[in-house]
Formats: structure tokens, sequence, C-alpha cells
């Protein structure tokens, strides 16, 4: 940890500390471990599904498009916070300049912005392969593609931007730089300053609110049709196979603004920190490591793009390929053999 010198005026008001877990200290590197290994498993699982996409031409469409960007995000979004997690870990509390503090708070807003706004279009791409079969590449053409995934980055950014940009006329507040959190939210934040926080505090909470209910309005809005679209098929396998095609989606919709609603929603002002910081893990470690999970696992397309990209990248007959296949691809079904090979 950074030490301070009690006579220098500018090292006390540039730099901040971070309690982080510093009630797990005596368990170790216990948690050192189990975070480290749920960061490893959360960037090569994204990094992965970037991978297959990348290399199958039958996933170049515009659902995998924006679970590519989608995949990136997730990997930008718990790299902006796990490096230095882990950090406080094995060295106990840590020091974090005002700058780095308020980029981090940047970073993490104008991410979770974004993933709003992603779970919105790819909602709406749901809504048009199902509700429009017909004129589906028509209407979510490669242009359409691009837009929406660059509107969803640019206003998550801009509007973070705009909140942060509010705190750069105010005063810190005198006295203790402590932040009882392992990373820097938006309510440890404005707690930092002090002067007229109020203008702060409510354009954030209406920027939030907006960036995050105008999405999910579209999303519910978007699979009302789809269900009223799916009971008219007359056929159950037909149904069955429209809703197979929006399960990820809704189960990473359900994970993300469930965990959300937790954390932002549900009271906890009487809370004990640890419990209050243990549940802003669900959505800023956890929520990241699950999402490739749900697409893999529930995606007969990316598992056999996963499959192919890891016969592609460990040579055949090796004893690590086959430790791969035992470990990582024992729960995808075997490829069918053309009826040419059969029998």
């Amino acid at each position: 940890m950074r030490k301070q010198s009690s006579g220098d005026s500018e090292n006390q008001t540039t730099w901040l500390i971070l309690v982080g877990f510093g009630e797990l200290q005596h368990l170790g590197f216990l948690p050192f471990t189990f975070f480290l290994a749920i960061y490893v498993v959360t960037v090569g699982g994204n990094a992965l599904i970037v991978l297959a996409v990348a290399s199958s031409r039958t996933l170049h469409t515009p659902m995998y498009f924006f679970l590519c960007h989608f995949s990136v995000l997730e990997i930008g979004y718990t790299s902006n916070i796990m490096p230095q997690l882990l950090w406080s870990f094995l060295e106990g509390r840590e020091a974090i300049s005002l700058v780095s503090c308020l980029v981090q708070f940047y970073m993490f807003a104008s991410l979770a912005a974004v993933e709003c706004l992603l779970l919105s279009a790819m909602s709406y791409d749901r809504y048009l392969a199902i509700c429009h079969p017909l004129r589906y590449r028509a209407l979510m053409s490669s242009w359409l593609c691009g837009c929406l995934a660059a509107g969803a980055w640019l206003s998550g950014f801009s509007f973070s931007a705009f909140t942060l940009a509010l705190a750069a006329p105010l005063p810190l507040c005198p006295g203790s730089r402590e932040i009882d959190h392992y990373f820097c939210d938006f309510a440890p934040v404005v707690g930092l300053f002090c002067g007229d926080v109020g203008v702060m505090w409510g354009a954030g909470v209406s920027i939030s609110g907006f960036l995050t209910l105008a999405p999910f309005l579209l999303i519910v809005a978007s699979y009302v049709f789809i269900l009223r679209t799916v009971l008219q098929i007359p056929s159950g396998h037909g149904r069955q196979k429209a809703f197979s095609t929006c399960s990820s989606h809704l189960s990473v919709v359900g994970v993300f603004y469930g965990t959300l609603i937790v954390v932002y929603v549900a009271p906890t002002d009487h809370m004990a920190p640890l419990l209050q910081k243990a549940f802003s893990v669900l959505y800023t470690v956890f929520t990241p490591m699950v999402n490739p999970i749900i697409y893999s696992l529930k995606n007969q397309e990316v598992k056999g793009a996963l499959q192919r990209l890891w016969g592609e990248l460990i040579p055949r007959h090796t004893p690590l390929r086959r430790i791969g296949q035992l470990l990582a691809f024992s729960w995808i079904p075997a490829q069918p053999l053309p009826q040419s090979l059969e029998g």
C-alpha cells in the first residue's frame, strides 16, 4: 500500500484508500485464488466466444455480431475492477489516486450503460428474426447493426462523461479519504465531494435510471411481441425452436437486471458493509463470468464453433487435446456423420 506523508497536503487530498474486503484478510490466499480463478475464466470464456465467432463463417450474423461486442464489453468491465481487487487481497487496503478513482468510476458507469443498450439491441434483433423472418435480412442490415452497436458505445460513454463533469467544480470534503468499498462506485464517489452535490447526485440517478429503465422496457416490449408471434405457431416443435433462439439472451437479461435490482433497488441501508459489497460482487464479478457459460451451454452453434476452434488450435493425437475434450467438451454432443458415411 502506498504510504502517505501527513505533512504533504497534496498527497492527502489526491490519494484515497479503498478498504476492499479487509474482513477476509484472515483467510490468507484463499480469496485471492478464488477471485483470480473467476477472472481467468471470465476473460478466457469471453475471449473464446469472440474467437469462435470470428473463426466460424456460419456465426457471421447480427446476433453473434452483438454477442462479440457483448463479450468484449464484459472483458473490459471485469478488467476495470478485478486487477485492483486482486492486489488488495495481497496488500490489504489499497491506495488509489483521485484521478484513478474517477476514471474507474467512469469506465464502470459507461460499460454498465453500454451493456443495457446492447441487451436492448439484441432483443430487437430477436424480435425482427422471429416476428419478421422474411424481411429479417433486409431490416437487420450490416449498416443497422453497426449503427446500433456504435450508438450503444457512444451513448454509454457520453452520458457517463456528463455525470462526471458535474464533479469538476466541486471541492473535496476534508477529513478521511477512506472508501468502504472495493471499487469506486457512484455513491462512494459522490460522498467524496462537498458543496452542492445534489445536482451531481440527481443527474447521476436520472441518467442511470434512464439508461437502465428505457432499454429494459424495450426488451420487455420486444418479448411481448415475440411471445405473441410464437404462440401463433401451430406446431409445438416450431414454438420450441423459436423460443430456443431467445433462451440465452433471456437468461443473460435475467441475471444482469436481477443482480442490478438486488444492489441498487432493494433496500440495503441497514445491511452490513461486507454484505453490501458481497451483493456488488454479483454483478461486477459473477455476471461477466456467467454470461459466456450461458451462451456456450444453451447455444448449439456456439458449442460447435468452440469445438472446431479447439480442434484447429490443438493438433490431433496430443494429450492436451484429449484433456480439453474430456474437460471442456464432454457436454457437447458428437457431430452426426454425413449420410454417405453412415452404416
